[in-house]
């Protein structure tokens, strides 16, 4: 099937009902302790105003506050809460509450009008200060008690939003690198913000200190992980970057035996796997951040010993089937002339901490495409048993298997086939193409006998084509899905309205397409290059079909961010050579593969938008080995 330039696209989709909206957070602060260093003077919180300012990733319309006593020994009150130009917050419709030793407490809903990467301020009001402190020092941003500038938060642990249900949110976990030492005060230039700059929800949750396996700045990260990530609504990723503090403080004081080293990477990465057991339970994503090098940090004085441990827990992250992605920040921070240590124009200055330039590269190597819940991917195949020119020596049947084992091997479950009969008519040996898809398990649908335009033919002659093409594509199956050939639905409202109806009759559902990319115009070149065995051809026709897969991914997710994807290609022959390539493209782009019934669970009555698709070069591919 082709998709044929200026005429109106058919896509079956959505008219999706939207998502129920659900509470996620918008912005967070682990909480611990304040060192006595950052606490407040309990004489300075009495009759105490605290105004704080926040910088929420994402806006909305509809919030609520989450307040902390997490290390509060007694009940904690605050009398009143305002958030920007001075809106007053209730809880339980109360404007002051009393928070139980070791809680936290949400605020009721407020509508307040907030934009993405939007700073908002909070003033609490304190009548007697709480037995025990609780808050945040690593604020990287000035607040107010009493008037007098402080550089840390207190008693604020969240701001939630209302948002469409599986909207993605990325938790930062990790210590004073994810917390942002080195970064500008007020300036926003840590790693989280600048990741969130591109556009994703990120809670940055870091803590300066901390440590994987014990106590120090903070509760020790298993300690903590389940209240700071687990416990925060929406979370569908967390990064980890974790575990320096662990391996510096090992031989801070004094050596270490082999022993000790080989104990504590085995403690380490045995910490990083209860992390993803624990996430995995609740349905998030775990990425692992690779460790950054510290040589010649003046604190902990590292040796070769100590860059081992590094390279060993590395190793361990970048592992495939531990964590379910990783970023390799060490590759990005490192000295390529000397990995032990930072590059120069990335280092704080401390040789541990990077400097805002390194933290934004650090930002800049996260793919965005692993920070989304994984996005669901129907395969569907257009055109059998025929489609476009063969290369010399291959037949109909060798294509249909080549893709057949492709699929089978990605574990693309029961991806659709959809049959143009009448070329069978012509050549009975094509059914062969047919009876190796059905052995494979794989479905068929009706896609008309002869391909025809709905808008060439008259109402009765296109249903005359549906019918005359169901006796080779029924099955033990659910047969009855139709894409129109073409992916044209017709411009005759009249005519269009009348094939719905019939195809409603007889309990057809429209195979959607949410996502192409013209993989047809490269069928004709490939089958001329193979034919000269012009391998440099061949090369090129390669990396323009993965880039043109590849940036149709961008387009259509832009077009469609909150359904799956149907794909359309065709039983062509380079598709058939270069599917083993796409289909691992897609996996590391971060798809789940699923069924076309499952992708189209929510979809609605079919509308005809655009159908998002990048520029190719047709008159290059048209050139090629001419």
């Amino acid at each position: 099937m082709r998709i044929m330039a200026g005429l109106g696209l058919f896509l079956a989709l959505s008219g999706m009902a939207r998502a129920e909206d659900v509470w996620v957070a918008a912005w967070a602060s682990a909480q611990q302790i304040p060192a006595p260093d950052t606490a407040l003077p309990d004489a300075d919180l009495h009759d105490a105003t605290l105004r704080q300012t926040i910088h929420p990733a994402i806006g909305g319309s509809h919030f609520r506050l989450r307040l902390s006593n997490a290390f509060g020994t007694e009940p904690f009150k605050i009398d009143t809460v305002r958030v920007a130009q001075g809106m007053k917050i209730t809880f339980s419709g109360q404007d002051s509450v009393t928070i139980p030793a070791g809680a936290d407490y949400l605020s009721d809903e407020f509508a307040l009008d907030l934009a993405d990467n939007q700073s908002l301020t909070v003033s609490l009001h304190i009548p007697e200060p709480p037995s025990r402190q609780t808050g945040h020092p690593g604020s990287r941003a000035t607040s107010y008690l009493n008037g007098k500038p402080v550089e840390h938060w207190y008693f604020l642990s969240g701001l939630e939003v209302r948002k469409p249900a599986g909207t993605p949110v990325v938790a930062a976990f990790g210590d004073s690198i994810t917390d942002g030492l080195g970064a500008t005060t007020d300036g926003d230039d840590r790693w989280t913000d600048d990741l969130a700059r591109r556009g994703i929800d990120v809670l940055n949750l870091g803590i300066g200190g901390n440590h994987l396996l014990s106590d120090g700045v903070g509760p020790n990260a298993l300690a903590r992980f389940d209240r700071d990530v687990l416990a925060r609504p929406g979370v569908t990723s967390v990064i980890v970057l974790e575990g320096i503090n662990d391996l510096g403080n090992l031989t801070r004081e004094h050596p270490a035996t082999p022993e000790q080293h080989a104990a504590k990477v085995k403690a380490m990465t045995e910490a990083y796997a209860q992390m993803i057991e624990r996430a995995h339970a609740h349905g998030i994503r775990v990425i692992g951040g690779t460790l950054l090098p510290f040589g010649g940090s003046g604190f902990y004085h590292p040796d070769a010993a100590n860059e081992a441990d590094r390279q060993a827990v590395n190793r361990w992250i970048r592992t495939p089937g531990h964590f379910d992605a990783v970023v390799d920040f060490d590759a990005v921070i490192r000295d390529p002339q000397d990995p032990f240590h930072m590059r120069p124009d990335y280092d704080w200055g401390d040789h541990l901490h990077p400097s805002p330039a390194g933290y934004r590269a650090m930002a800049e190597a996260i793919p965005l495409s692993i920070l989304d819940p994984a996005p669901e991917l129907a395969i569907t195949i257009d055109d059998l048993p025929v489609h476009n020119d063969l290369p010399p020596g291959v037949t109909r049947l060798d294509v249909a298997n080549s893709i057949i084992a492709s699929l089978k091997q990605a574990g693309v479950p029961q991806p659709y086939g959809f049959v143009n009969a009448a070329s069978i008519a012509q050549d009975p040996f094509l059914r062969s193409v047919l009876d190796a898809w059905r052995a494979a398990g794989f479905p068929l649908g009706n896609h008309t006998w002869s391909h025809p335009s709905l808008d060439k033919l008259s109402a009765s002659d296109f249903e005359s084509e549906i019918t005359r093409n169901e006796p080779a594509i029924q099955g033990d199956y659910d047969w009855r899905w139709f894409r129109y050939p073409f992916l044209i639905e017709g411009g005759d409202p009249a005519k269009r309205a009348e094939i719905r109806h019939f195809l409603k009759e007889r309990d057809y559902r429209i195979a959607a397409v949410t996502m192409t990319f013209g993989d047809y115009e490269w069928n004709g070149p490939y089958a001329r290059c193979a034919a000269k065995h012009d391998e440099a051809a061949i090369a090129e026709l390669e990396a323009s079909f993965l880039a043109a897969a590849r940036e149709s991914v961008e387009l259509s997710r832009k077009a469609s961010p909150d359904i799956p994807l149907v794909l359309l290609m065709h039983i062509g022959a380079f598709d058939a050579y270069v599917l083993p390539k796409l289909l691992a493209q897609y996996k590391e782009e971060g798809f789940r593969f699923v069924t076309l019934p499952e992708a189209e669970r929510n979809y609605d009555d079919a509308i005809t938008p655009p159908l998002p698709s990048p520029k190719v070069d047709t008159a290059r591919l048209g050139l090629l080995c001419r």
